[in-house]
């Protein structure tokens, strides 16, 4: 069953994303694809290597960051095993998503001596600090271009109809998961207790850790480099070298969505963004164009970086 289970959660994104990739074939005739290709193949390589470079600075403030929620859980990790194991999670998410989270809470146990579920409790955290800043661009994206959203939500006909059963569902899930934790006698609950116990020792090491303003300048910094990698793509494809940062701040937060719904957004990535810069008068084909040169050159940097990080971590780690 576990086996079916993992199964799935590999296959189900991976089908996903090879449906977009489906969609933006379909959508396209050959002269158009040939164009798309023909503006990968000349862009501007420098604005590249420089959206890779702040790429590596954001995951190297990630793993940095992460010493000050460890603190107060009394752990001091390596700062090389805290990087390697960063880089590892998000080619690991790649295969399968959300998967590289607990690799990663894994490796730094495992080479840390640190208890697993704390390690994966302060992922938690870092993760929802993650999201209230998501939630920030996604406000700001809305505010700055209110009347278009909402006009491509009336469009597609997206209310809070559709939330509804979603809601329902969660709030029918709560209610049954806190009455089995009520439950005593059975010692699989009393395990999964224990475990949430520590995770959320983990998640609370927020309110507790050292240095919270040296925290939250990592994480805008992190956030800062997110929105550097994907707006100095611009300048690699002619139309959307003359947009501004309101004009690409819709599309780099629907690119961030789409990133979480695939394996690292493969297809669904460049076809969000596409339809999302379409609304700015920019052609479908320099869209594509523009959304595949941006998740190719991350998803390549992912490889290599991550791949390295599997072979190094034993060598440094060799006692």
């Amino acid at each position: 069953m576990s086996k079916l289970k993992s199964f799935f959660k590999a296959i189900v994104p991976l089908s996903i994303g090879l449906f977009f990739i489906y969609l933006t074939i379909s959508f396209t005739n050959k002269e158009e694809r040939e164009l798309i290709f023909s503006y990968i193949k000349n862009a501007d390589y420098r604005f590249l290597l420089l959206s890779v470079f702040f790429g590596i600075l954001s995951h190297i403030s990630r793993a940095y960051r992460w010493k000050f929620l460890l603190a107060p859980l009394g752990y001091k990790p390596r700062f090389i095993n805290s990087i390697l194991s960063v880089l590892i999670a998000y080619i690991a998410n790649l295969g399968i998503p959300r998967s590289g989270e607990i690799l990663r809470a894994t490796i730094l146990s495992s080479y840390e001596k640190i208890p697993f579920e704390k390690t994966f409790g302060t992922i938690i955290a870092e993760r929802l600090v993650d999201l209230l800043i998501l939630i920030g661009f996604i406000l700001i994206a809305l505010s700055l271009q209110f009347e278009l959203i909402w006009g491509i939500l009336k469009e597609k006909r997206i209310s809070l109809n559709h939330l509804m059963p979603v809601l329902v569902s969660l709030a029918i899930l709560f209610f049954v998961v806190r009455l089995l934790f009520k439950q005593e006698r059975y010692p699989f609950i009393t395990k999964i207790k224990t475990f949430c116990k520590g995770v959320l020792e983990g998640v609370l090491s927020l309110k507790t850790m050292p240095h919270k303003g040296i925290f939250i300048a990592h994480t805008l910094f992190i956030w800062t480099m997110y929105l550097a990698m994907f707006y100095v793509v611009k300048w690699t494809v002619y139309e959307t070298s003359i947009l501004g940062l309101n004009d690409l701040l819709p599309a780099f937060v629907i690119g961030g969505l789409a990133i979480s719904a695939t394996n690292g957004g493969i297809g669904i990535y460049p076809f969000s963004v596409a339809m999302m810069l379409a609304a700015f008068g920019v052609s479908n084909e320099s869209g594509l164009a523009f959304g595949w040169i941006v998740w190719t050159s991350q998803t390549l940097m992912i490889i290599v970086f991550g791949s390295l990080s599997f072979f190094v971590l034993p060598l440094f780690n060799r006692d």
